[in-house]
């Protein structure tokens, strides 16, 4: 099989899926595909290295999405310890070419490609075939991006929105917003939209509530991520705490979403990305989450007619990754 060969990552601040596409008649085709725990590597490029040594000969261009604003050709992640520049990338894998991209990004590019069977609809809607599309994204942390038509195409566009303020609704969301700036000072969006954001919604309701973990999810969250754990026994009510934690987060995340369709005018539509949404999906469809997307005042009108819709399809983000490096490229 001919074609230039394209080693994608997306390299999150827990896991890095990484994939090596050929192009093979204007499509890209995985040949080799894996994951990676991102925390127990020194830098991305040993990590890249480590799943190079794999490969049966060095790919031609690699092109790398990370959390994390991209300046130039450099990346500080802020879930990771990291210094990312492209001159490590190629050397790591033996490319001729290096491309860093913001995560975001290269989910963004993913979600072009999307077919119908890889997405869940949220709020149906009629989307304006060359209007924005707004991507956002809980996992580790909280991204977001924007999907600009431009003579003729779509181009992504990289933000770092997910540290933008978080903006409280009703009484519950001030004292959640009162408890985290006493720990945290300045409260980010992330910090509420994310794994450990879902925890930090588990914890405060706890203090309200005035009550200690059940022994069983206290021995859960003492021994595995936290985010998980909550999402999990709170998707199926296991837990009436973490029930609560995951329907306060589907509100939260129901606005965001909703503030940033309007920042952007996403006409062309709303994507949920990320794993917290899939595990949460059984509860984002209860309504909640819809309702505080909508609930905009004057222009509530306008966001009930967006569609929104949760990303199922597995490895968008690597795939959207190794999209953009074809494109550069010359081949897609």
């Amino acid at each position: 099989m001919t074609g230039p060969r394209i080693l994608a990552a997306d390299l999150g601040g827990t896991k890095a899926d990484l994939a090596l596409y050929r192009v093979v008649d204007g499509e890209l085709r995985a040949e080799r595909e894996g994951r990676l725990p991102s925390a127990e590597y020194s830098g991305a490029g040993e990590l890249l290295r480590a799943f190079a040594k794999q490969l049966p000969e060095p790919p031609q261009m690699v092109c790398v999405g990370i959390a994390g604003a991209v300046r130039g050709e450099r990346a500080h992640p802020p879930n990771l310890p990291w210094t990312v520049d492209t001159g490590e990338l190629a050397e790591a894998c033996g490319a001729e070419r290096a491309l860093l991209i913001n995560d975001l990004v290269a989910t963004a590019h993913g979600v072009l490609a999307l077919p119908p069977t890889g997405y869940a609809e949220l709020q149906p809607g009629a989307a304006d075939a060359t209007g924005t599309v707004a991507v956002i994204a809980a996992g580790t942390g909280l991204g977001q991006a924007a999907l600009v038509w431009d003579r003729g195409g779509y181009r992504a566009m990289p933000s770092e929105g997910g540290h933008a303020g978080f903006a409280p609704v009703g009484e519950e969301q001030m004292a959640l917003l009162q408890f985290l700036q006493a720990e945290f000072g300045r409260v980010s969006l992330e910090r509420v939209l994310s794994g450990p954001g879902l925890h930090n919604i588990y914890r405060f309701l706890l203090q309200t509530r005035r009550s200690r973990p059940a022994p069983e999810v206290a021995e859960r969250l003492a021994g595995e991520d936290p985010g998980t754990v909550i999402g999990e026994l709170g998707v199926v009510n296991a837990d009436p705490t973490c029930a609560r934690a995951v329907e306060v987060f589907c509100r939260i995340y129901g606005a965001a979403a909703g503030d940033l369709a309007l920042s952007v005018l996403a006409t062309g539509g709303v994507y949920l990305a990320g794993g917290v949404a899939q595990k949460l999906l059984r509860v984002l469809e209860t309504g909640g989450f819809r309702r505080a997307f909508a609930a905009k005042g004057r222009l509530s009108t306008l966001l009930e007619g967006v569609p929104v819709r949760v990303v199922l399809a597995p490895r968008t983000a690597v795939y959207g990754a190794g999209r953009y490096a074809a494109e550069e490229g010359g081949w897609l």
